[in-house]
């Protein structure tokens, strides 16, 4: 069987994107391959690890489990179904700090702390374009951490990761410059209308916070106001819907942003210690 007849078959079952996505990763070839040589023959070893990743992916399976990677900020990272997929709103977060420290007036070495790092994705973004900077990452599930600390040793990034619940594990380590969390924060009760590859496939802790998606900011914000140096940034992703109880969560810090994601829905919150 061609490539063509292949990605036609495959295109049957799932997404013409993901069976080429596929086909390029069983073959180790760029996509662009695919496309240029369509008449090349498949081995019958390729067409069955292909046909494999092709049925698990008609299942809901996530791309990124089965390709075992996501780029995020310009990085290829690991991904396992220990930790969520990175996503491209999560990249703003990024943006929003870097701009931060960029504009201080007096530029120094920055303390970081990323809460919640999963694959490791924020903190080895900011450690890859902050030069002279100490970050700090934790994380309450010890698979997440060897996930995100293999990917730090990939891109050559020097962080420190800690294993705990929030900022629990940082407390020798007080103040910081600055604190970012991409949390939980999907409400237990939207549960049934997630896409099954997110709600079947990526870890529930990583996802669900409480009844209103809120709990982990009752207990990150008071925790970061405490480990914040004084004009400390604290940054924060946050759900669709929410951004009116993250303002009341920060009513007593100041310089308080708001930033919209690339949908223009209301996502990051900037907020700096009094």
């Amino acid at each position: 069987m061609t490539l063509r007849e292949s990605l036609t078959a495959a295109s049957t079952q799932i997404t013409r994107r993901d069976a080429e996505l596929l086909l390029a990763h069983t073959l180790k070839v760029p996509r662009t391959h695919l496309l240029a040589h369509p008449e090349d023959k498949l081995s019958p070893t390729h067409h069955t690890t292909f046909q494999s990743l092709v049925t698990r992916r008609a299942d809901h399976v996530p791309l990124q489990h089965l390709t075992g990677q996501q780029d995020f900020y310009g990085l290829t990272l690991r991904v396992t179904a220990d930790t969520l997929i990175p996503r491209p709103e999560t990249e703003q977060l990024v943006e929003a700090v870097l701009l931060y420290a960029t504009q201080l007036d007096t530029p120094k070495n920055l303390r970081i702390a990323d809460i919640g790092t999963g694959t490791g994705a924020i903190a080895i973004a900011l450690a890859t374009h902050l030069a002279a900077t100490e970050i700090y990452a934790t994380d309450i599930s010890p698979a997440a951490l060897a996930i995100a600390s293999e990917n730090a040793q990939t891109h050559n990034t020097q962080i420190i990761f800690l294993e705990g619940d929030l900022l629990t594990p940082l407390e020798p380590h007080h103040p910081f410059d600055i604190i970012l969390s991409n949390p939980p924060y999907i409400p237990l009760t939207d549960a049934p209308t997630l896409q099954p590859e997110v709600r079947d496939h990526e870890p529930p802790t990583a996802l669900f916070a409480g009844n209103d998606g809120l709990e982990i900011y009752r207990r990150l914000i008071p925790q970061a106001q405490a480990a914040l140096a004084p004009n400390g940034l604290l940054a924060l992703e946050f759900g669709f819907g929410q951004s009116e109880a993250i303002q009341q969560l920060l009513a007593s810090w100041q310089n308080i942003q708001i930033l919209n994601d690339y949908a223009q829905i209301p996502r990051i919150a900037l907020a700096t210690k009094p």
